[in-house]
């Protein structure tokens, strides 16, 4: 190891300090410098190589090399005097050009350095994958996106040919034909699809040293693809199935401009897309307010609302119902029906009601709201009953549920995949009730269809039939209908044949029949028959705190009625409620919130208290003589008609809805006061 002397300290000594300690062939003996500061000095010290001011202390041990670095001639000269001639000794300038030399490399491998690590991190923070092979197709660099995709580990994959990686890869191909391959597609084996470009890599003299592999993952965007594609398809479908409906259709966005109409909606307006696509919702309204502006406004659908639309001023029925995705309203959605469609289709319906209404049973004891003591025993009893065949009266006040109980009664028996038949004895008059009840045969009486008619006893075998207003009977009636109940057989009038029958007879009544047995209007021997199973059903003043769940249910059976979207009572209407007496009890209290919701508006939601029509909560004198100085008088035959049907009323709260009785205090027949009732209206507002 050759021992050497660094004379001057300054730039150039010490960039060849720098240079000659990396190296194992020498070994620095000391570095010199008149200048004690200087950065050389500093270096060494660090070092721990021994430092001086004078360069003539260090000659003594045996030196092979002197590095005159001070760049001064007169030192040079007199190193040179004391130096033994085995000792080499390099000038300063020869060393300022090594010091030069060194530095430049240092600068250049810095830079080299510099920007292999910036093409390093350009190439593996690439998002495209990279792949590059040399001449022979095997890897010698890839980037992470690269790994990623394929699913490789980098540092396995470096040396391997690639088609040991990729088995499908092109790399190969570029490499012999020297051509770049642009956009390529293809697929891998973990089932991804990318997009690649090869570009062959050729130097200066135009010699092959690889090739490089640069590609995309299309895998989401093909996905993305087929999506958008699916979603067109179904949107073309979907307008085909709005364009082929019979229903008249139109679609708003969210500011309310058409966006979509069928061809069953300009055949109703008389109005085109050109007049509707684009344009506010108001442009096909005649008469009316725009249900979809209201929808787009509350977010709450609307139904059944009548408007006019068109030139033509169409009366129709809109349904509009708001558009939401993912909580975002997108628009509107309204289906216009033909109101003359509509009364079609409804005078239709009231036919198919008409058959069929006698011939079913709608209720169930859910459909009996309530936790009162009284209605609770009321149900368990009907429970019971439903499971035995004995004969069951009904007994409550009008308007309390009495034909709901049958209804349950009847769906709960063994009986209820037969026949329920619905008598009302009070609304049939007293001359066709006993033929509509039991039959007649052929001659019968005048009029009597051919072959004769089965009644309603023989309708129901197998089932079960409710007589409502049984204490309505005439004397005759009465006494076939104990026949029935005790021999189980009909006779039809004009016949003499009795024809055995198997009902469930269900009756119900709002007289007082141990008053009418006494009068000698009711038979006592029937009585007994039918009383076999009473259950008394509580009338709603006995019963308030039922009230709240009754509204809650009468609500939403309105709401279906109305098509309206009410929620319920504000608690100050509520008490409203609670406070009246209810003498029309159940049915009462579903006049009174039919009426209130009808009056209310389409963005109110609760039922207040300025809604509610006014009750009589303190059960005023109603007479038909008070304010009379106020009344205003109108020709004499409508004001009678007035103060008969006052008289009437006044009556019928007397007796408690008994019409009966009301009929016998007024003087009048049965048949006489249902002709009167049905003249002046009152059986929907005699109790208001």
């Amino acid at each position: 190891m050759k021992k050497v002397l660094i004379i001057g300290a300054g730039n150039g000594g010490t960039a060849l300090l720098k240079l000659l300690e990396k190296t194992t062939m020498f070994q620095i003996v000391a570095v010199v410098d008149i200048n004690e500061k200087a950065c050389g000095i500093k270096l060494a010290k660090e070092m721990n190589i021994a430092t001086g001011t004078d360069w003539r202390a260090f000659t003594s041990e045996e030196i092979d090399l002197i590095i005159e670095a001070t760049g001064k001639q007169e030192v040079l000269d007199e190193i040179r005097k004391h130096c033994s001639p085995n000792t080499i000794v390099v000038p300063g300038t020869v060393a300022h050009i090594m010091a030069e030399l060194v530095e430049e490399k240092e600068m250049l491998i810095a830079k080299l350095k510099s920007e292999t690590t910036r093409r390093g991190l350009i190439f593996n923070s690439a998002h495209d994958g990279m792949i590059v092979v040399d001449e022979f197709a095997y890897i010698t660099d890839i980037n992470n996106s690269a790994a990623e995709m394929i699913e490789v580990d980098k540092e396995e994959v470096i040396g391997k040919h690639i088609l040991e990686v990729i088995p499908t890869s092109g790399l190969p191909r570029v490499l012999k034909t020297k051509q770049t391959e642009f956009h390529q597609e293809l697929k891998l084996e973990n089932g991804k699809k990318i997009i690649t470009t090869r570009i062959p890599m050729i130097d200066e003299t135009g010699k092959l040293f690889g090739a490089l592999a640069v590609f995309k993952d299309i895998t989401e965007l093909v996905k993305l693809a087929e999506e958008i594609t699916d979603l067109k398809e179904m949107r073309m479908m979907l307008e085909a199935i709005i364009h082929s409906s019979e229903e008249a259709i139109s679609v708003v966005d969210e500011h309310g401009n058409g966006i979509l109409i069928n061809p069953a909606y300009t055949r109703i307006t008389g109005l085109t897309e050109e007049e509707v696509i684009g344009k506010p919702a108001t442009a096909d309204i005649a008469e009316g307010e725009s249900m979809h502006m209201q929808v787009l406004k509350t977010r709450r659908p609307v139904r059944g609302v009548r408007m006019k639309v068109g030139p033509k001023n169409r009366d129709v029925v809109v349904n509009v119902a708001p558009i939401i995705v993912d909580g975002v309203l997108k628009g509107s959605v309204g289906v216009i029906h033909d109101v003359s469609e509509i009364q079609r289709l409804t005078a239709e319906l009231n036919r198919a009601r008409q058959i069929i209404r006698t011939l079913e049973a709608k209720y169930s004891f859910a459909d009996i709201i309530g936790t009162s003591e009284g209605i609770k025993v009321a149900i368990e009893q009907a429970k019971v009953a439903a499971k035995t065949p004995v004969t069951i009266l009904l007994r409550g006040e009008s308007g309390t549920g009495k034909e709901l109980f049958a209804h349950a009664i009847h769906n709960a028996s063994d009986r209820k995949y037969n026949k329920f038949i619905r008598v009302n004895c009070a609304a049939i008059p007293e001359t066709l009730l006993e033929s509509e009840l039991f039959g007649y045969e052929e001659g019968a009486f005048s009029g009597a269809k051919r072959g004769g008619k089965r009644g309603l006893f023989e309708e129901a075998n197998n089932g079960s039939i409710f007589l409502d207003e049984i204490g309505e009977l005439s004397a005759n009636t009465q006494a076939k209908l104990l026949r029935v109940l005790q021999e189980g057989e009909i006779v039809r009038v004009g016949g003499t044949k009795p024809i055995p029958i198997n009902v469930r007879v269900i009756a119900a009544t709002n007289v007082n029949l141990e008053k009418a047995i006494a009068e000698g209007t009711f038979r006592e021997d029937l009585y007994y028959r039918l009383n076999r199973m009473p259950i008394y059903i509580p009338p709603l003043r006995a019963r308030k705190e039922d009230i709240p769940a009754l509204c809650q249910h009468l609500i939403q059976k309105l709401n279906q009625d109305y098509g309206r979207n009410v929620e319920g009572v504000t608690s100050a209407a509520l008490d409203l409620l609670l406070a009246y007496d209810w003498p029309g009890n159940v049915r009462e209290l579903e006049n009174v919130l039919g009426r209130a919701m009808i009056f209310m508006k389409f963005n109110e939601v609760m039922i207040d208290v300025h809604h509610i029509p006014p009750l009589d909560i303190s059960r005023a004198d109603s007479s038909p003589h008070k304010n009379e100085k106020e009344t205003e008088i109108r020709p004499l035959e409508e004001m009678v008609e007035q103060y008969e049907a006052s008289i009437i009323k006044q009556a019928l709260r007397k007796y408690n809805n008994n019409k009966t009785a009301t009929a016998r205090a007024l003087g009048i027949s049965i048949r006489n006061l249902y002709y009167k009732l049905e003249k002046y209206n009152i059986d929907k507002n005699s109790m208001q």
